[in-house]
């Protein structure tokens, strides 16, 4: 399989501090701001972001995770026993303005599914939808508001998002699944 590194860490970096100035960029105050991240990369990308806007702002920035697993209209085509993970929401999502972070924006379904968990917390003043990577492909009518990089990935590619919190390197890699 052969493989070429899409992202370094350093350009994650520079992505991922380029979608927290549009955040802070579009919302004028972070006072309403919440951030969620789905799990897993998201998590990662969604703690580094409310990091950057902490810093730059000097205000804590209300953060959680959200496991979509059960909410997937297609959990049972992937696995007959899906790999349920923590959702851990302890502000409430009424009336905030929550920052959705994903890892990469593909279908567009693990949003539509986490666009169900996150309503089962409340009804938010409005959600955005941030992502490092929007690979296209779209089969629903899903679209990012804030993006690290937009790529064009063939059928035959995957793209994989790895970090340090998740025991390997931060990188960003286009793998062609038939070489």
């Amino acid at each position: 399989m052969k493989s070429s590194i899409l992202l370094t860490s350093d350009e994650i970096t520079l992505a991922v501090n380029r979608i927290s100035l549009q955040v802070l960029e579009k919302n004028h105050s972070p006072d309403n701001l919440a951030i969620v991240g789905i799990h897993t990369c998201g998590v990662f990308i969604a703690e580094r972001i409310r990091e950057f806007i902490e810093q730059q702002t000097s205000r804590l920035v209300p953060y959680g995770s959200l496991d979509i697993n059960l909410y997937r209209d297609d959990w049972s085509l992937i696995t007959q026993n899906p790999v349920v993970k923590t959702t851990d929401i302890s502000f409430a999502v009424e009336g905030k303005d929550v920052i959705l972070v994903d890892d990469v924006l593909f279908t567009g379904r693990t949003i539509r599914a986490a666009l169900d968990a996150l309503m089962d917390y409340g009804r938010p003043r409005s959600v955005q939808l941030a992502i490092l990577i929007d690979r296209g492909g779209r089969e629903l009518p899903i679209q990012a508001d804030h993006v690290g990089l937009h790529t064009t990935v063939r059928s035959n590619e995957r793209i994989q998002v790895m970090f340090a919190e998740n025991g390997g390197s931060d990188e960003v890699v286009l793998q062609n699944q038939n070489e």
